[in-house]
């Protein structure tokens, strides 16, 4: 298992994006007389009327509905919600991870990209914090076969391999990384309790600091999350992962190990949902 997740707007393309309409001048040697002037004026007014109620509904609608009920029985996303496309968000979560997620093949998409994140994340080199995640993730039966696979995995050794100290905490003055970041997901078979799920990502590992002898890089790979539909949720039966596919590399500059650890401490994931 290979543990292991960024434009500035300048008005549209081609320039600002903004039309500038010249409206007759009343006050000019044409502006007086001129009828097809004041019905451009009026014509000007309707269409800018109809733009602002249109961008009035737009934004109603993004805001995710009316909140402001007091009934109590409203449930719609707050404004700051992770927008989905279909299912709504999940609201609930153990040991940090979300769970609840619908009893359908996109709630399994979620749950199988939600769950790459956790099983990438740093937090997979601390034992305790492992086993919460395995607890929250795996079916039951799972759990106690999956924990001794992966304390043979995480040895001393393999975290020395990737810049830790032995026990797997991280060296004074160095930020560790280990972060998977879902692109995409792809159900390869589902029925109604069961469900296989590609997930593809793009990693960060590595230790960011001054001399670090194993700096942050990325990588990209692709997880198979076999799914079971047990205690009314989506659980791992197994996974498996391979390499790729991988894009061409672009021509950014590698940033600095000051300004990777920075960016890694200030910037937080993402709850992942269809």
């Amino acid at each position: 298992m290979s543990p292991g997740d960024e434009y500035e707007n300048t008005g549209g393309y081609g320039g600002t994006g903004q039309t500038r309409t010249r409206m007759p001048d009343s006050g000019g040697p044409y502006g007086g007389g001129r009828k097809g002037g004041r019905t451009s004026s009026r014509s000007l007014v309707m269409v800018v009327g109809v733009v602002v109620l249109l961008i009035a509904a737009i934004a109603f609608a993004n805001r995710g509905g009316d909140t402001s009920s007091t009934d109590g029985t409203d449930d719609s996303p707050q404004a700051a919600a992770t927008a989905p496309s279909g299912e709504k968000p999940v609201r609930s979560a153990n040991a940090g991870i979300p769970s609840g997620f619908a009893h359908d093949r996109q709630g399994a998409e979620s749950a199988a990209a939600n769950y790459a994140v956790a099983l990438g994340s740093a937090e997979m080199f601390n034992k305790v914090k492992r086993d919460a995640i395995l607890n929250s993730v795996m079916v039951p039966a799972r759990v106690a076969d999956f924990t001794a696979t992966l304390d043979k995995a995480y040895t001393p050794e393999f975290n020395k391999n990737v810049g830790l100290n032995e026990d797997g905490t991280t060296p004074k003055g160095y930020t560790f990384v280990s972060r998977t970041s879902p692109i995409g997901t792809k159900v390869i078979e589902s029925s109604g309790n069961a469900a296989t799920v590609e997930v593809w990502c793009s990693g960060l590992l590595g230790l960011a600091g001054e001399n670090s002898t194993n700096p942050v890089t990325s990588s990209w790979f692709t997880i198979t999350i076999q799914l079971e539909w047990t205690n009314d949720d989506w659980k791992i039966v197994t996974h498996s992962q391979k390499d790729g596919p991988a894009p061409v590399p672009g021509d950014e500059r590698a940033s600095s190990a000051e300004e990777m650890a920075k960016t890694v401490e200030e910037y937080g994931g993402f709850t992942y949902a269809r």
